[in-house]
């Protein structure tokens, strides 16, 4: 996958010092699992890959001030999980085992348990995941494999109590243009095509007009170079831009 430019994080602190290089707001907070000396921060992973859960795990290991609580490959087992027993922080895949969504069970988990720091990670570059995410309640993101964000990084800030997200999805070439040249509401019918949905059923579930459905897909065509509406949905799923199941 071709990438056309990384990702840039900002922050939401909790704390009335301005960080350099970040946006910075305000909002009042009990003292986070971090800044309680002498403890641990107890992490719970959910990543459905092996080699990815290793490498987080050693990093966790490695840190000396976080603690494994649970290393786990799917998002459900999550939640249960975390019905019986409450961490301090975790570290969340989009894309977990029997495709279950990461961003689901963080909301549900966020209502039982609203002190839980939760970030979500994610190696696809889907247009909808971050938006998906804030509206989730989910403290933070982060970008596997774009950018320079390290993870431990956007641990230790989260579990400060600051809110950490990229500006937005990372940049893919898609014909002859770039995934950033399309609207939200391009990719928004996109998705809804891609999901099967005809063009009336695209209008009434989006609440626009049918010829509104079709000046999108004109302008998205007329700005990709495709001749095909398949083809692109094709290539849109292929470069991961659009994840029908999440």
């Amino acid at each position: 996958m071709t990438t056309a430019s990384c990702c840039e994080y900002t922050s939401r602190a909790t704390t009335p010092n301005e960080k350099r290089g970040v946006m910075v707001s305000y909002t009042s907070r009990a003292t986070t699992p971090i800044e309680r000396r002498g403890i641990m921060v107890s992490v719970l992973l959910v990543d459905d890959s092996k080699l990815m859960r290793n490498m987080i795990e050693d990093c966790i290991v490695r840190s000396r001030r976080y603690m494994l609580a649970a290393s786990l490959e799917n998002a459900v087992n999550a939640e249960i999980y975390c019905v019986k027993k409450e961490v301090d922080l975790i570290l969340m895949d989009v894309c977990t085992a029997d495709d279950e969504s990461g961003i689901v069970s963080a909301q549900k988990i966020k209502k039982r348990r609203p002190n839980t720091r939760v970030i979500i990670m994610t190696s696809m570059p889907e247009y909808s995941f971050i938006q998906k995410a804030k509206d989730a309640g989910c403290d933070s993101f982060w970008y596997k494999e774009y950018g320079d964000a390290e993870l431990l990084d956007i641990m230790d800030r989260t579990a400060r109590g600051e809110s950490v997200y990229p500006g937005g999805p990372p940049v893919v070439e898609i014909g002859g243009t770039v995934s950033s040249d399309l609207t939200d509401r391009e990719f928004d019918v996109l998705r809804q095509i891609a999901l099967g949905y005809k063009y009336e059923e695209i209008a009434e579930n989006l609440v626009i007009t049918s010829n509104t459905v079709k000046f999108h897909i004109k302008n998205i065509l007329l700005k990709t170079g495709y001749r095909s509406m398949l083809k692109l949905i094709v290539d849109m799923v292929d470069k991961k831009l659009i994840l029908p199941k999440f």
